[in-house]
Parts: structure tokens; sequence; C-alpha cells
């Protein structure tokens, strides 16, 4: 089968490429460093020549509203046009757990219109919807600073391994569409302070860490069960524990 990966060189993309090859699967990266562009659409038809399955993690650390509603439509719409041209038989796209339920997030009101419009686009789909991912959980004790300390939610999280991820959605673009959504979230749910705490001293930051109901999340209210899955979903095999052990050796 050939699947090509738009953003197959980043975190997530790069991992599972190396799945899909040693599934025996043709895994094609396509990112700017590969010399496609989704926004500008370079190299776009000529990467999904032949393609049977499209993979999209492509993804921006842009949080001004505007600016990442434009980048995951446009790029998105981009895609979608050249599947169709392709002949494509499948469209995955990696979204967030709680897109549908936050509309306050700019990032994640961004995440819910290219949803909508991989839904409305013609090509048979899946959507699959990760909870943060352990790797990220540095970044969101910086979004979360407040001078020299860290405030957080008391909602909670269900954070995922970013290879559990990976290996997730190779299971799904080898499977056929599901029309649907597929929720993905790591095997414990707690606080945000029980993963951002010990991760933050796994990196050697000695912030404190406190927590408040009133705090946000990147522009939204979050209600409890905001960003973990509410129905069935799939579990990650990597435990926090597990993982944080790994990221403590390589410090």
């Amino acid at each position: 089968m050939r699947i090509v990966v738009a953003g197959g060189t980043g975190l997530i993309g790069s991992a599972l490429v190396e799945a899909l090859r040693e599934a025996d699967h043709e895994a094609v990266p396509a990112s700017p460093s590969t010399g496609v562009d989704t926004l500008t659409g370079e190299g776009v038809a000529e990467a999904l020549a032949g393609a049977d399955v499209v993979v999209d993690v492509t993804n921006r650390m842009e949080f001004e509203p505007a600016a990442i509603l434009e980048f995951f439509t446009a790029s998105t719409r981009t895609l979608l046009a050249a599947e169709r041209a392709a002949g494509v038989r499948h469209h995955v796209v990696l979204s967030i757990v709680g897109t549908d339920l936050l509309p306050d997030s700019g990032y994640l009101a961004a995440k819910a219109a290219q949803e909508e419009l991989v839904r409305g686009s013609g090509v048979p789909f899946s959507i699959v919807r990760a909870t943060q991912f352990f790797e990220f959980l540095g970044m969101i004790a910086q979004g979360s600073a407040v001078g020299d300390r860290i405030v957080l939610p008391t909602a909670d999280l269900q954070p995922v391994a970013a290879r559990d991820v990976s290996a997730a959605l190779a299971d799904v673009a080898t499977a056929p569409p599901r029309g649907g959504v597929l929720d993905l979230a790591g095997p414990e749910r707690a606080p945000f302070a029980r993963f951002v705490r010990p991760a933050l001293a796994a990196l050697g930051d000695g912030r404190p860490v406190d927590e408040d109901p009133a705090t946000g999340y990147f522009g939204a209210t979050l209600e409890r069960d905001a960003l973990v899955p509410r129905g069935e979903a799939r579990i990650g095999a990597t435990d926090f524990a597990t993982w944080l052990s790994a990221q403590a050796a390589r410090v």
C-alpha cells in the first residue's frame, strides 16, 4: 500500500513512516524538507500520485486564532483537492480530544474547522483524536507560566506517548475508512499537575507548580473532563512512569 504522510518528518510523522515501512508498506514522508508544501501546493500532486492513503499530521505551533485557522484550512484544502484528483481512497487526519467542545481556543477551533473540511470532502476518511502527548508537557508548562511559577488548571488530562499515537495512526491508515472518529488516550487520568510537575522535575525545572480552577488552557476555560475521552477510546500502551523514566535517563 502506498501511504503518503503529510508532516512525515516531524515527531509523529517520522515514527509513523518508520512503522509503516516495517509493515512492508510504501510510506512517503511529505513535508517542505522533502519538497512538498501543502500551503503553496508545491510537490503535492507529485507526492500523491498513485497513493492509496494520505495521513495528515501537519502542525504548526501557532496560537494566534486567525493564523492557525488559515494554516489548517489552507493545508487541508490543498491535500483534499489533490487526493480527489489522484483517486486517493482514504484520508486520515490527526486531531485532538476536546476539539468539538472548546470553541474559545483558537487552536482547537482551527482543528474543528479542519475536521469539517475532511467530513465534507467526499474522500473516505478517518479522524483520530489524541489527548495531549507526554512530549508536550513541558510546552504546556511554558504556556501556563505566571512570573516565576506555573499555574495549571485543575481539569484532568489523560496524556499519551507520541509513539503510541504513531502506532494507532498506522493501524487506522491500513484499515478501511472509519467515516468517523477514534479517540486515543494514555492509560492514566489525573489533574494537570500530576503529570506536569514530575515532567518539569525530570527536565531540571524547579519552578513551583500551583493549581487554580479559574486558569484557562490556551484561551479556553476547562470543565474537568473537557480534554479526556467521554466514551470509548483506544488506550496507549505506554504508561507515564515508564515514559518519565526513559526521559530521566536521557538527561
